[in-house]
């Protein structure tokens, strides 16, 4: 039998920098000068690939199909690797992919200086039938009393537990993300639409390797904001020996006594039935059509899932456990 593992959890989602100040880059310099070809975006640095022959920057998760791992070897973009011979000087030392360890470069490229606007994030759109909306519900109230779970939609403070004023995105190590105030709007959109009855169309199936999980009930577009994944508040500490499999980090300070995890076990909505890829084969990666994102939502760390490609009506949806770590085993997930 496996020893067990003294504590697990889902996912320490990827805090993405707001870009003010130096960053993960440090000394280096720089990181603030390419952007993501595609979205626009200086964020994510450690996702952000530099093609060896254009020197164009793309993210992992902009592109199409998305990479789960920053690749070994020489990485083309799309437009480059659909040529024959990629044009390289045969003397040039090969350039390091990963943004945050690209030193600036005098000249600089106008191009790569462009600020471009960044996507904005959708609403879901939820199911028009509304006796397909209370199947939907029915779905997730059948798992929930499952597991023994009451529904909530919103973080809670239990007494006992980390208080709210712990929830600080300020103490979050190298800053957060400020959700934009459009992407906001969004947000508060979605939640306005779920406390009107109209939720996202998703449907909780039971399935026999994979228990609860979750799948799409309508197609769902590229970049939709999922749900938000909630639960009890509490402080990493109190947490470190919880065999619990569906901890999510909120907030990871530097100062670890006053980092913060959300527990769904007691309380929760869809995000807890979502399953997790298994990122040690090339088919569990292909699997991901979620991201599991940190945002400061007017000075509160919240966890957004969101769609990171198109999605089909029946597919499932997945995300990988292990956003920026290698911490969750998902060795045997199917």
């Amino acid at each position: 039998m496996a020893p067990k593992t003294p504590f697990r959890r889902r996912t320490h989602a990827a805090p993405c920098s707001n870009g003010e100040g130096e960053g993960e880059g440090g000394g280096d310099g720089g990181a603030d000068s390419v952007r993501c070809d595609e979205c626009g975006s200086g964020d994510s640095p450690a996702e952000l690939l530099l093609c060896d022959a254009c020197d164009r920057g793309l993210h992992l998760f902009c592109l199409r199909p998305i990479l789960a791992r920053v690749p070994q070897g020489p990485w083309f973009c799309p437009s480059c690797s659909s040529l024959a011979k990629p044009k390289r000087g045969p003397t040039a030392p090969r350039r390091r992919r990963v943004l945050r360890r690209r030193r600036r470069k005098a000249g600089a490229s106008a191009a790569a200086k462009t600020k471009k606007k960044s996507r904005k994030l959708l609403p879901f759109t939820p199911s028009d039938d509304p006796n397909r909306r209370l199947q939907q519900m029915a779905s997730l109230a059948t798992a929930l009393t499952a597991t023994a779970a009451a529904f909530s939609n919103e973080l809670t403070y239990v007494p006992g537990m980390a208080p709210r004023s712990a929830n600080s995105p300020a103490l979050e190590h190298g800053g957060m993300q400020v959700l934009s105030k459009e992407d906001t709007e969004t947000l508060n959109l979605c939640r306005s639409m779920m406390e009107r009855g109209e939720w996202p169309p998703l449907l909780v199936v039971h399935d026999p390797l994979e228990g609860f999980t979750v799948e799409a009930d309508r197609f769902i577009k590229d970049l939709t904001i999922i749900t938000e994944y909630v639960g009890d508040v509490d402080y990493l500490k109190n947490r470190e020996h919880d065999d619990g499999d569906s901890m999510m980090t909120l907030l990871s300070a530097k100062d670890p006594s006053k980092s913060l995890v959300i527990c769904p076990d007691k309380r929760s909505n869809i995000a807890r039935f979502i399953n997790g890829i298994n990122n040690h084969t090339p088919d569990g990666r292909k699997k991901q059509n979620l991201k599991c994102v940190r945002f400061d939502v007017n000075g509160e760390c919240r966890v957004l899932l969101i769609a990171i490609r198109d999605i089909a009506k029946g597919e499932r949806l997945y995300y990988d456990y292990n956003g920026s770590e290698q911490e969750y085993p998902t060795h045997h997930f199917v």
